[in-house]
């Protein structure tokens, strides 16, 4: 019996999965070049069914210590070209990118004046949070086309120390709020140390994962196909998910325990071999793109102390089995009507549960 033999897995941070053969040579900037290049030549949209629309919900932008007071950023999310910026105020606001008056891309050169975001070009200044013209420096005049609402505003908050962003097709009030973490402003958690993906499909097939318990053993190379016991609500959803898992002492009983709220905000926390939070910030670009990032914060005194090896251990699996799910999930299509076995998992439960985030694009 070879090595690559999978009833020879006794640890699961090395599993022989089929995917391995396409990650195992990547290591340090390989691997973070892989990341987050681009995937060449993959099907189109439509041939993958990926053309239903982006899923409504609040989504995360950034992380609110890497936008200043005064700075301007362009953003591409949702499809959409946006400029972002703090105001001196402190408060963070979004647009639509393009100034309506000869097109310029205020995220790309624009400044902050005051709480108004200035026009590179020829200096408008518009307001994000009514998304009119406030002062045009030169003109005796602002034309009433711009005087009242003339660029789309987002629906912007900050909470667990990340810049979210409501989005909708349809420009919808917010339907929920932002879960707060409590763990993401104790001071007696780390701060997030953060790994970044882009993944090259939908969100909805990353999203599928979560209650696709037979993969958990053939992509993770978990010892057995785990058990979880899911909770449904009208917006959120999670399940706690007991897994043997591998480790240099041998297997032990694993607890991963995950929420979400939308599609667009994910969190897990991890125990059995060590207490973690996990917050998964899942942006879509487009259609067929995802803009992943995971943030992980654990009790200092598990990270800094004798256990802390094994705490960075458990990062750097939690990222590897991230890497084995992209290596699917860049190809893959949307099955409208998949063939489902036992064992699968509620697969159909969680489509049905999840339609209810699109709505009829523009």
């Amino acid at each position: 019996m070879s090595e690559a033999d999978p009833r020879n897995a006794t640890d699961a941070r090395t599993p022989p999965v089929a995917v391995w053969q396409i990650l195992e040579k990547l290591r340090g900037q390989d691997l973070t070049d892989w990341r987050l290049a681009e995937v060449k030549g993959r099907a189109s949209v439509e041939a993958r069914n990926l053309d239903n629309g982006i899923p409504f919900g609040w989504y995360p932008i950034d992380l609110s210590a890497d936008l200043a007071v005064g700075e301007v950023k362009p953003l591409h999310y949702f499809a959409k070209d946006l400029a972002m910026w703090r105001g001196e105020d402190g408060q963070v606001r979004i647009v639509d990118a393009y100034c309506r008056h000869l097109g310029a891309h205020m995220g790309h050169g624009g400044k902050v004046n005051g709480n108004l975001l200035e026009c590179p070009f020829h200096a408008w200044r518009y307001d994000g949070n009514e998304g009119v013209v406030k002062d045009i420096p030169y003109a005796r005049v602002i034309p009433p086309q711009v005087k009242r609402k003339c660029v789309r505003t987002w629906h912007v908050v900050e909470v667990n120390r990340w810049i979210w962003a409501w989005y909708h097709p349809h420009d919808v009030e917010p339907l929920w709020e932002v879960t707060a973490l409590p763990e993401a402003i104790d001071p007696d958690w780390t701060d997030y140390e953060v790994h970044e993906w882009n993944v090259w499909g939908s969100l909805q097939n990353m999203a599928e994962n979560g209650v696709d318990f037979a993969h958990f053993k053939y992509i993770h190379g978990t010892a057995d196909v785990p058990q979880g016991d899911l909770r449904w609500g009208e917006w959120g959803r999670g399940a706690d998910v007991k897994a043997k898992m591998g480790t240099p002492m041998g297997e032990v009983d694993g607890l991963i325990s995950y929420d979400t709220m939308g599609p667009g905000q994910s969190w897990t926390r991890f125990t059995g071999i060590s207490e973690t939070l996990m917050i998964a910030c899942l942006t879509p670009v487009s259609e067929d793109h995802v803009h992943a990032r995971f943030c992980f914060t654990q009790p200092k005194a598990q990270a800094e102390g004798p256990m802390g090896r094994l705490a960075k251990g458990l990062i750097r699996d939690i990222c590897k089995q991230f890497d084995q799910d992209k290596v699917v999930w860049d190809r893959q299509k949307f099955e409208p009507s998949p063939i489902i076995c036992d064992g699968d998992g509620p697969i159909p439960q969680f489509r049905k549960f999840y339609s209810r985030f699109y709505a009829q694009q523009d």
